[in-house]
This record gives structure tokens, sequence and C-alpha cells, in this order.
């Protein structure tokens, strides 16, 4: 059939053709047959139109709702940390899930909406097209225009004011709701503030970099503690009062072929071994170390006939201590933990995207897109046994930066 419709049209003839006849003649030139079409309500005022819209309508203003719902949560719910037994623990435990669940509903409400429009409202219709390659024309072009003007008027939304505002403010806010979560991720790298066991906010620094401040710093291990339960004369409480969740390491804590992960626990937060006191409470400090985004440090023991094969980079022959290696565990690809070490070959293993450095080679890329070295502490032994940083690291920690040598 589209053989024999006339392709060739003058500016006039096409400006005299009413919205109908070019959307009929935009159908013949793509080659589509209408086999078949049947509007859903033919009678006007049909009150199963009207039930058809209200159920559209309900499933909009859920998913608004919902909408609404999740940014209010995402923006007044207290979202800081607590720990368990401090106050405000069980509304911090809510956040995620709050967020997940009016986020979900609204999504699937309005999925819902959508469906039930295209199923009871738009009408029924088959059609049949025989493709074909080319580049479109200004007939195309024009006719394509008036189809879709055809599918607005056919779809009946144009004059449903009020669906069409309740699927507009829907649309806004689940922009809102994929688009304001991203807000949190945005941050200006350069801006400081003080320097703690987190660094000071800026991308460079880390917990390591207070050593630069003259505080002595100890390779602490993640001991896995949580708060303990007491019980006393107001009943039984959950508290973190003598529980030290990083505890301080020796050199003959792990063996050889071994790896631990350790954090950066400066003389005044230790409450371990001689220093120990029942009645500190340093744990939530010592959880902002572990949750220091750029702190985690592999120390790995090589075995003696291993480090005796050792390459040291230049400038870092000193860093390590004997058979001890503390390289970063922040992936230089795009900031993975590199949680694996392979003891046999001496690899350490990024899971995320198969990543490889040698421990052999000053924490050299041997595999993977990784394309820059783990940056390494060095370290050394205080005059009580304790594996401390004699120094912080002299590169960024983390992938692609301008600065970094290797």
């Amino acid at each position: 059939m589209s053989n024999e419709v006339k392709k060739n049209y003058t500016n006039q003839e096409l400006n005299a053709m009413s919205n109908d006849e070019l959307a009929r003649l935009g159908t013949e030139l793509d080659d589509v047959t209408v086999a078949f079409r049947k509007e859903r309500f033919p009678v006007a005022n049909d009150p199963a139109e009207k039930r058809a819209a209200r159920a559209v309508t309900i499933w909009v203003l859920v998913g608004i709702i919902a909408a609404i719902a999740f940014l209010g949560v995402y923006i007044f719910w207290p979202w800081e940390f607590k720990n368990l037994g401090e106050e405000g623990h069980l509304f911090h435990t809510f956040y995620t899930p709050l967020l997940g669940l009016t986020s979900g509903i609204s999504i699937v409400a309005l999925g819902i909406a959508v469906v039930l429009y295209v199923k009871t409202i738009v009408p029924e219709e088959i059609s049949v097209q025989r493709r074909h390659d080319g580049p479109s024309s200004e007939v195309d072009r024009r006719t394509l225009t008036a189809l879709l003007n055809d599918s607005w008027e056919t779809s009946t939304l144009g004059r449903r004011k009020a669906l069409q505002g309740l699927l507009g403010g829907a649309g806004i806010l689940f922009g809102l709701v994929v688009v304001a979560p991203l807000g949190g991720m945005i941050k200006n790298p350069w801006k400081r503030g003080e320097l703690g066991i987190m660094g000071d906010g800026t991308l460079w620094t880390s917990g390591w970099t207070l050593h630069e401040q003259g505080v002595k710093l100890y390779l602490a291990r993640d001991t896995g503690a949580i708060a303990e339960q007491h019980s006393g004369e107001t009943g039984s409480h959950w508290t973190t009062v003598g529980v030290s969740r990083l505890v301080r390491v020796r050199p003959e804590d792990l063996d050889a072929g071994g790896m631990e992960t350790v954090y950066p626990l400066p003389t005044s937060l230790v409450n371990d071994g001689d220093m120990y006191n029942p009645e500190r409470d340093v744990y939530e400090e010592h959880m902002h170390s572990v949750h220091g985004p750029r702190n985690p440090v592999m120390l790995i023991r090589l075995r003696t006939s291993d480090a005796e094969k050792a390459i040291e980079r230049e400038g870092q022959e000193d860093f390590h201590y004997g058979d001890y290696y503390a390289y970063s565990k922040i992936c230089t690809h795009i900031a993975c933990p590199t949680s694996l070490y392979e003891a046999q070959t001496n690899r350490i293993l990024c899971p995320c995207h198969q990543s490889q450095f040698d421990a052999l080679q000053y924490g050299k890329p041997v595999f993977g897109p990784a394309a820059r070295a783990l940056p390494q502490l060095p370290i050394t032994v205080d005059e009580e046994g304790y594996l401390i940083a004699k120094g912080n690291f002299i590169e960024p920690v983390g992938p692609a930066f301008w600065e970094r040598k290797s």
C-alpha cells in the first residue's frame, strides 16, 4: 500500500490539511495499517469512565503523598549515627527503611497509575507496520507531529485538567525522589574543617594526617565489640562504657603470611592493655576512626624468605618494619576496599574490578584497571612493642589524584 501513497507534498498542500488528514497521511506514509481501534468509553459521561479516572487519580495521589513523605524523611528525619542505647537510636534505625519504603511506594504507585491509564482509558488499538530504512523527509516530520497531536487527543488527557496537574506534580516529585539523594554526595573537596580522626574533610587527608601535628598514632585492629547490657537499680540498659572497639597491635599478633586491617588510634583514645580504664567511654571516637573513608590500612607480615626479595620504592626504603608492610586499603582505581590478600603469591586483590597489586613491589598494580600503586604507610615499633605510624602517607590516598606520582 505504501507504494501507492503520494509522498511529495508542497507546503501549501500540507498547510491545507487538517490534523486528522495529516495523521491519516502519516500513518500511510509510515506503512502502518490500523487494523483495530475501539474507544474505551464511546458514550459521554459513562460512569465506568469516571471510575477508571478515579482509580488513576487515587494511585497518582498515593505516589505524590509517598514522594512528599520521602522528601520529608530525607530532609527532616534525624539521620546522625546513634549507638545502641543512645537517645535517638530508634529513630536512626528507621531512617534508611523509611527512605526505601516511601520511595518504593511512590515509584510503584506512579507505575500502577500509568498502567491503569493505558489499560482503562486510552483507546484500544492494533496497528501493523512494515519497517523500512532511510532518513526522515519533511513530510515524515510534519505527519509525525500530527500523529503525536492525534495521540494526545485520543488519549483524552488533554481535557482532564485535574489529572494533568496531578501527573505533572507526580512527575516532578518523582524526579526529586531520584535526584535529592544525589545532593548528599556533592561536596567541595577543598573545604577544610578541623583536622580529626577522619581527616579535615578534604580528599587528601585522613586520620593518619594527625601524625603531621605530632600525634602518636598506633596501628589498631577492630575487635567488632558492641555495646554491653548492664543491669542496675533502674533496670537493664545498654552502654559502651569500658568497651574498646579498637585495640593496639604488636608484631607478634600477626602470623607470617597474615594480613590485618588496622586503623589510626591516637594515644588519647587508647583503652586497652595497661592503659585500660573500665570507666572510660571511647567507643564513639573509635567508630569514627573505623568509619574514616581513607583510614583503613592493610598490615601485612611477609614470610622472611619473601621479604628478602621485596623491591622498595625509591624514597620509601625504610617505610616497612622488618617483614611488616602497611598499604592503604583504598584501591587506586575507584576507591573500593582491597579486602583480599593472597599469601602464596603475595598479591593484594580488589574484589570490585579484580585489580591486583604486588605486595613485594611497593603495592605496584600488576593486573586490572588500577594504574597507580597503593600508598605505603611508614611504620615502626615503639618502646612498648606496639606498632605505630612513623609518618603520614606521602601521597594522597585513593584514585585519580593529579598529585599522585606512582
